[in-house]
């Protein structure tokens, strides 16, 4: 084992196969061609191993192998993606259209899923959320992705939370006024990069024989 935890001289990443933020750092690493030793994490149970490298305790982290801590989904995003861009997705940003997701988006999704946690009206937030979604279907309707007709950094760090939404109810969902959002959706949700970063594992734990987690 190397001084910053990894058994491989790779770059380690921490993970919940299901987190949204997660999925968008796992698509920008698989994209990018990154090879990291992988450590998917049960939340109930997380490991010290994580705790030490980031005291927020959240997934993605991603430990290099020099020891510097990336502990934010969208830098560990930007940070590969500068590194090596085979598809151009930084050619397709939109800062400000991320950070809505990441702010008013997320807060909606959060109480429309989680009513019981957070002591709020799901419906309420539900069509809250949907404004968000109908801004995004605008765009839709004018090309095939949110920046363009390729797809890009902005629609991997949204599609996993659009996805969450869409799993509340999927019935509702199916027939909800955002047509191009479920076109858009089910694109990412049937790609083969999809597929190839949602491979199921077991928890880390210390000892156990590294995953190294690369481009198919």
């Amino acid at each position: 084992m190397n001084a910053h935890g990894g058994e491989t001289g790779l770059p380690v990443l921490y993970s919940f196969r299901r987190c949204p933020y997660a999925m968008r750092a796992r698509l920008a690493l698989m994209i990018t061609g990154t090879r990291c030793e992988l450590r998917e994490v049960k939340l109930s149970a997380k490991p010290d191993a994580l705790l030490a490298a980031s005291a927020k305790g959240t997934v993605p982290v991603l430990v290099m192998a020099d020891g510097t801590v990336v502990d934010e989904s969208i830098d560990i995003m930007r940070a590969a993606l500068s590194r090596h861009d085979p598809e151009g997705w930084l050619d397709r940003d939109d800062p400000a259209l991320i950070a809505a997701n990441d702010g008013g988006f997320k807060h909606d999704l959060d109480r429309y899923k989680y009513p019981e946690r957070h002591g709020s009206d799901p419906l309420a937030h539900r069509a809250a959320g949907m404004r968000f979604l109908r801004d995004l279907d605008t765009r839709l309707s004018q090309a095939a992705q949110l920046c363009g007709h390729a797809r890009g950094i902005v629609d991997a760090a949204i599609f996993p939370f659009v996805r969450q939404f869409a799993a509340v109810d999927r019935a509702w969902f199916a027939d909800a006024p955002v047509p191009h959002v479920r076109e858009w959706l089910n694109g990412h949700l049937e790609s083969e990069l999809f597929a190839a970063i949602m491979t199921k594992r077991e928890p880390w734990a210390p000892g156990d024989a590294p995953v190294v987690f690369a481009p198919v």
